[in-house]
């Protein structure tokens, strides 16, 4: 039989014990370390949070809307003027195959205001377009109040607002009557928010056939909006600048709205990495105080490491002792970041009308993160605990 001894083994439990109650023998010191570490984690957590919100908004948005709308707009001629659509310009576009709805605003030269008292010259960035009955439908705008532009009102001298338009004049009912090229038009609804068409939200849409009668609109339209079947967007995309205007079909714009939609969902993490600088910033800073803690903590108890050592403690145990506790201080901070950048994430979303959404690996890597701050923090006065000598730490104690 041998007559060295070996040194006991220490379970998972009892080091995680010894671990805590290092902790619980500095509550405040390991409090303020924590927070440090809870910062850098909520910021980071929130800011992948919040910009994660606002995609899926901008996504809900886009499912709701839909991507098969398509715009058609004159260009310029070789000349470089402005280019006209012709008259028949909506009709013919509706005339494609595969397209399910269609519609055409004008503009109009003329001002809106609330008064005849304001001077013409104040348009409030508000500009007057004839509108074709469908456009409502044709946008999926729906109306806020009133009623929408329709072959009932459009030869009358009646206006539909955009929601900007109708916020920007004051006007927030109907039957108001508001001055348009010099007479009276009577308020005869307001649209909500147009999502792809947020020029119609400053606008004010007179009838087609009132246009003409009172305005002296001349009856080229300047956007066409052609709503396709999913599966014939490409095909309507490809077709409608020479069908829209066969003479000059260079001259025609086409474009997708949902295409701007689209990439500002895409974009909307652009500036995400520079917030996740900051939160990675707090977090470093969140570290240093941790391996601060910790090296105080092993100069503040040298003698109980040298009497650890002197019971018959491995260098490994009061190593591991030391880095449990340093991952236990930064997991205690990663954990209550986390909880705390999911409930900022929650409020900001709720308060903006998103829903909130904080991505599982978000929550999960910013805890992995924690764990990495904790371990590299905790190594060095850990190794720095277990290289002491029992007698030298027992002697200066």
């Amino acid at each position: 039989m041998s007559g060295g001894l070996e040194p006991a083994r220490l379970a998972p439990g009892d080091v995680l014990r010894t671990g805590l109650a290092g902790l619980r023998a500095r509550p405040a010191r390991a409090v303020l370390s924590a927070l440090g570490v809870a910062l850098g984690i909520a910021t980071m957590t929130a800011v992948i949070g919040i910009s994660a919100s606002g995609q899926e908004d901008l996504l809900r948005r886009l499912d709701r809307l839909g991507t098969n709308l398509l715009t058609a707009g004159p260009g310029e001629t070789l000349f470089g003027q402005d280019a006209r659509l012709p008259r028949s310009a909506t009709g013919m576009a509706g005339r494609i195959e595969g397209v399910t709805s269609v519609a055409a605003t004008g503009t109009v030269d003329a001002t809106v205001r609330r008064t005849a008292a304001i001077p013409a010259e104040v348009t409030h960035g508000i500009s007057v377009q004839a509108a074709t009955p469908g456009l409502p439908g044709t946008l999926r705008a729906r109306t806020a109040k009133g009623r929408p532009p329709n072959a009932a009102n459009a030869q009358y001298p009646g206006v539909v607002l955009g929601a900007e338009a109708a916020r920007r004049l004051g006007v927030d009912r109907t039957g108001t009557q508001v001055w348009i090229g010099g007479r009276r038009f009577t308020v005869l609804g307001v649209l909500a928010p147009a999502g792809l068409a947020p020029e119609i939200d400053r606008s004010a849409l007179v009838g087609w056939a009132a246009a003409e009668r009172y305005l002296g609109f001349d009856g080229h339209p300047t956007t066409i909006y052609v709503r396709a079947a999913d599966g014939a967007v490409h095909g309507v995309r490809d077709a409608l600048a020479r069908t829209a205007d066969p003479e000059h079909p260079e001259q025609v714009r086409v474009s997708r709205p949902s295409d701007a939609l689209a990439a500002r969902a895409a974009a909307a993490g652009a500036f995400t990495g520079v917030l996740l600088g900051l939160g990675a910033v707090a977090l470093l800073v969140g570290g240093v105080g941790v391996a601060n803690t910790m090296v105080i903590s092993v100069l503040e108890r040298r003698r109980e490491i040298g009497l650890r050592r002197s019971l018959g403690a491995t260098r490994g145990q009061v190593r591991a002792q030391f880095l449990t506790e340093s991952l236990l201080l930064s997991g205690f901070g990663g954990a209550a970041g986390t909880v705390l950048g999911a409930a900022v994430t929650a409020g900001y979303a709720l308060v903006r009308g998103w829903p909130p959404v904080v991505p599982g690996w978000a929550l999960g890597g910013a805890f992995a993160a924690t764990l990495l701050v904790g371990a590299v923090a905790g190594l060095y006065p850990a190794m720095r605990a277990a290289r002491s000598s029992p007698t030298a730490a027992l002697a200066t104690a």
